[in-house]
């Protein structure tokens, strides 16, 4: 006898085997029991939901000889004959091989013979939005309103793709993703039923790769199987044969990512690619990486959401403290982008490698996320700058002089407000987190215009253009606020070059500590 498919030998018989759609279920067999049973259902959802295997399920229940709550018995000859594909009383069509008008026609001409055995007559039509227009317009009246022995199902996967004039003549039932749980559950009963021996982390594994789907989530499972036969199933095992990669080796990629190294980067990749790893499925799990990396970032215990060990959670949280949101979002914007455009392109490696040396180098790109890489980038090489000595002068005769700027004075009594914002300075930047921001404000000198406004005076050009357009000073304003339940009006400016802070503007810093120093004493 032929091997069959573990999807097709576990396909679920009754209503009580469907996995993940509990409340379709239970409409469904309150409507067998009640008798309630509508003529025309429209089942809709992503791939292997059990769409298909429900309306069989459905069709066989309508037509039991001793129905069982609502389920099928499996034992009667309406039962069995559904089961095997040889009851007249059941008619699957494939819409997208038999989508034109004719096809309906015929379909049209047989619903006016009453069944031969069996209560119903079910039509199943599959991939129902492949039909044409005209034989959408051709099966609207019949759909509408059926003979009382015909019941029609229609399933898809792209409703919105359906006239509004079939959607209205249906009960709509919408089948969701099937949860890593459900799929995880169901695959250890399998391999118990078929003595499979495969550890927990494979199948959790395998039920995620799935992505909701019990049919993919099994097909999976089967070919991992065939390549271990009569072997147990490990975690490494599954990642070699759906040529995936371990969560630590994305970890290893990413710190060579953000240390901006291309060389390393380049390395790293080409030795996974020489591994045989599939190129878009790599850009797919990366892209699933970065997205679990903002949300730890994002979001405390989140560890359900993940779906991950706590050792991999420690360590995302550990990688997520090393980059900030905005550049997260922009590798995961530049790897969606990327993925959309692999499934099309015949050079994939090309396009991964340009992908990689445009995170490395933030400088080939004019966009605005790239330029908050190219700050960082030039932050980074200003601060592993060595400098060298300045040489001393032995003639002090050919030394030019230096001019002298003499201090401005503060001429009036400084307000309570901002006096209480420059002693409590340092708490109000501790508010604004480990950020750009609060780089920039403790680089700051504090100072007073004429009219109150409390002035953050910078010598840095490049800084103050992006503070002038962001939104650093509304943080700012709000630390203050509550900091010191005051609101005080601030002003960024730049120095003039070539002239030192005191000499334009009063140091409110030296001013404050000295008047402690005096009441003090």
């Amino acid at each position: 006898m032929s091997y069959t498919a573990l999807y097709r030998k576990f396909r679920p018989t009754t209503f009580a085997e469907v996995k993940g759609q509990d409340a379709i279920v239970t409409t469904l067999k309150n409507q067998v029991k009640s008798g309630r049973i509508g003529h025309a259902y429209l089942f809709c959802g992503t791939r292997g939901t059990g769409k298909t295997s429900v309306a069989k399920i459905l069709a066989k229940a309508v037509n039991c000889q001793a129905p069982e709550e609502g389920n099928p018995c499996g034992k009667c000859a309406m039962c069995q004959e559904i089961a095997t594909g040889n009851s007249l009383n059941v008619i699957e069509i494939d819409a997208a091989s038999n989508n034109g008008v004719d096809n309906i026609r015929e379909i049209r001409e047989e619903v006016a013979y009453r069944p031969a055995q069996g209560k119903y007559k079910v039509y199943i039509i599959d991939e129902v939005h492949m039909l044409s227009g005209g034989a959408f317009n051709a099966l609207l009246k019949t759909l509408e309103e059926p003979p009382e022995y015909v019941i029609f199902i229609l399933a898809t996967t792209e409703a919105h793709k359906i006239p509004v004039t079939i959607l209205s003549r249906c009960q709509r039932y919408d089948f969701k993703r099937i949860s890593i749980d459900t799929i995880s559950e169901r695959i250890q009963e399998l391999a118990t039923a078929e003595n499979i021996q495969i550890e927990e982390k494979a199948i959790r594994y395998i039920a995620r790769s799935a992505d909701g789907a019990m049919r993919d989530a099994l097909s999976l499972l089967d070919q991992c199987v065939a390549f271990y036969f009569n072997q147990e199933i490990r975690y490494e095992h599954v990642l070699e044969v759906l040529g995936a990669i371990d969560a630590e080796v994305f970890s290893n990629l990413f710190r060579k990512l953000l240390s901006m190294d291309v060389k390393q980067v380049l390395e790293a990749l080409n030795e996974l690619i020489m591994e045989g790893k599939d190129l878009t499925q790599l850009t797919n799990d990366f892209i699933w990486y970065l997205r679990n990396l903002l949300l730890i970032k994002s979001a405390e215990d989140l560890e359900d959401v993940l779906d991950m060990s706590r050792e991999n959670v420690q360590r995302l949280k550990e990688e997520a403290t090393l980059v900030e949101n905005d550049t997260l979002i922009r590798y995961i914007r530049v790897f969606s982008e990327l993925a959309n455009r692999m499934r099309f392109s015949t050079q994939k490696r090309v396009l991964l490698e340009v992908a990689f040396i445009k995170l490395c180098k933030p400088q080939m790109e004019t966009d605005y996320g790239s330029l908050l890489d190219r700050l960082r980038a030039l932050e980074k090489e200003v601060e592993e700058l060595e400098f060298a000595p300045a040489p001393v002068v032995t003639q002090v005769a050919s030394a030019a002089p230096e001019k002298e700027y003499p201090p401005v004075v503060l001429e009036k009594a400084l307000s309570a407000d901002i006096r209480q914002v420059v002693e409590r300075f340092s708490k109000i930047l501790s508010r604004l987190g480990e950020g750009m921001a609060k780089g920039f404000f403790e680089q700051t000198k504090l100072s007073v215009s004429d009219d109150d406004k409390l002035l953050l005076v910078t010598d840095d050009s490049v800084k103050y253009s992006m503070v002038s357009k962001g939104d650093w000073i509304d943080q700012l304003k709000a630390a203050i606020a509550a900091e010191t339940e005051k609101d005080v009006e601030i002003e960024v400016r730049l120095l003039k070059e070539g002239r030192p802070f005191e000499s334009q503007y009063p140091d409110l810093s030296k001013i404050i500590q000295t008047e402690v120093v005096e009441e003090d004493f």
